[in-house]
């Protein structure tokens, strides 16, 4: 079971409603997971908070992965030691009453309060991260840009296309078969099923990922196609008969439908302004390796109520049926939150291989790395990443990051190799840094110097980049020592 639901979190083999919650607990931020967990106990009798509960530190499958023994944390230190509240949390295989944290800190362990207020993130800054990152040309996402920018927050673009080029111009002159052309490259981002221009579209976008024995399938996309809506009106027996279909056929296909999700688009951007950031994990350095665990064994964690689930052997069927169905929900909760942490704990691993440079000298040293290079070296779908590191932060010793942060595009250069665009602009900003106060570096000279570098970007891209650091122009950086 475990491995079939991280499969099906990987890939959305089965969109069942065990699926489903598992998708949405993935896609959680800790300060959102907190709440989801906090309202499952209120709801559920099943479910009972278990605060003195021993943290748990087994879920590294070797033993030197896991961090050691939890210390007080040292700020004098070098760096070597995991910080409090590292946690490789996971109930062990089959032991629900093993329980999942919901994670949090104390002020102490992580800084000042201010410092942890979240950013919201819209609908639009989750496309157009994963529009940054695409291996799109530079028209290619120009003209991504402006269909983003008429999506609505539902995640629906009711736009024509003709006024989505009418918009690009007179930079780009774009027909609408190429406009549709980028359109069906962003209706691959996650989550799947935004930029669609129907409800039947939405729903089709989201059928073609799930895996082709998926059953109901073939029919759930003949009706989306045609006459999904007229089933409110028609019923499944309406449908039936339209398709010459048997009832129960239908039925499975319908169920299927609405398995789905109408408005992908809210699935982004519901975080309160007022967030705290909470940090999903902790990495540390030990013996020369970066090392990674989840955080939040310091927080509460919640467990199945014994006394309750003894009670199905000894009350009536009626009450029996009752317990038996929210211990099955409690149980989907717990397997959710195993998978989320070990989804998570993954990519972060992952992150860290590919970008150790990057903790260890700074942004300078930030490869290019895709949503896609991830997907493929985990096995993974790469909305499945997009979801593990939305929202989602980590602590480091160069401080709590965005798991964002660990993902760049690239531009290739003179030696064969590529460099961040994130790694760019920390040499824009150095060389500002370091330029003559009297005589500031214009973006065409700071173009110069990174060619010399062995990095060819045009003086538009310096400039781009400058602006995105909220660097004023080299007129307006003279100052007179």
């Amino acid at each position: 079971m475990k491995a079939r639901l991280q499969t099906s979190l990987g890939q959305q083999l089965v969109m069942t409603p065990q699926l489903r919650q598992a998708i949405k607990l993935l896609q959680m931020s800790s300060a959102e997971l907190e709440l989801e967990i906090a309202e499952a106990v209120e709801t559920n009798p099943l479910l009972d908070w278990a605060e003195n509960a021993e943290p748990t530190l087994d879920a590294a499958p070797d033993s030197d992965e896991r961090p050691p023994e939890v210390a007080e944390r040292d700020n004098g230190g070098d760096g070597d030691s995991p910080p409090s509240g590292a946690d490789d949390w996971a109930p062990g295989e089959g032991d629900w009453s093993s329980g999942s944290s919901g994670g949090s800190f104390d002020d102490d362990d992580n800084g000042s309060a201010a410092e942890r207020v979240a950013e919201t993130e819209s609908l639009a800054d989750h496309l157009l991260w994963q529009l940054h990152l695409s291996h799109l040309s530079r028209r290619d996402r120009s003209i991504g840009a402006a269909l983003i920018d008429a999506f609505e927050d539902d995640g629906y673009l009711r736009e024509p296309l003709s006024a989505i080029a009418e918009t690009l111009l007179p930079a780009i002159h774009a027909d609408e078969a190429e406009i549709l052309t980028v359109l069906h490259q962003i209706q691959r981002f996650d989550p799947i099923g935004v930029g669609a221009r129907s409800l039947g579209e939405c729903l089709q976008l989201q059928l073609d990922v799930l895996d082709p024995q998926t059953p109901g399938l073939a029919l759930a996309r003949r009706i989306a196609d045609g006459p999904l809506e007229r089933l409110p009106r028609s019923g499944v027996a309406g449908i039936a008969h339209e398709l010459r279909e048997p009832v129960e056929a239908v039925d499975t296909a319908v169920q299927l439908l609405r398995s789905l999700d109408p408005r992908p688009g809210t699935q982004i951007g519901e975080l309160a302004h007022d967030s705290y950031v909470v940090p999903d994990c902790v990495v540390w350095r030990q013996n020369g390796s970066w090392r990674a665990a989840l955080a939040g064994h310091a927080g509460p964690k919640v467990v199945i109520h014994r006394g309750y689930e003894q009670m199905i052997r000894r009350c009536g069927e009626s009450d029996a049926g009752y317990l038996r169905s929210h211990l099955q929900e409690a149980r989907w909760l717990l397997k959710g939150l195993e998978a989320r942490g070990e989804t998570l704990l993954r990519v972060m691993r992952c992150l860290l291989q590919q970008q150790a440079a990057f903790l260890e000298f700074g942004a300078q040293a930030l490869r290019p790395l895709t949503l896609r290079e991830v997907a493929g070296e985990l096995g993974l779908h790469e909305s499945t990443i997009s979801r593990a590191i939305a929202r989602k932060y980590v602590r480091t010793p160069r401080g709590t990051l965005a798991l964002r942060a660990f993902f760049a595009s690239g531009i290739d250069t003179d030696s064969g190799g590529e460099a961040s665009s994130t790694a760019i602009q920390a040499m824009i900003r150095r060389l500002i840094d370091d330029e003559n106060p009297r005589k500031p570096l214009s973006d065409a000279k700071l173009a110069d110097l990174l060619k010399t570098s062995g990095i060819p970007v045009a003086r538009r891209t310096v400039a781009k980049y400058r602006e995105a650091m909220n660097i004023s122009a080299s007129h307006e950086r003279v100052r007179i020592a």
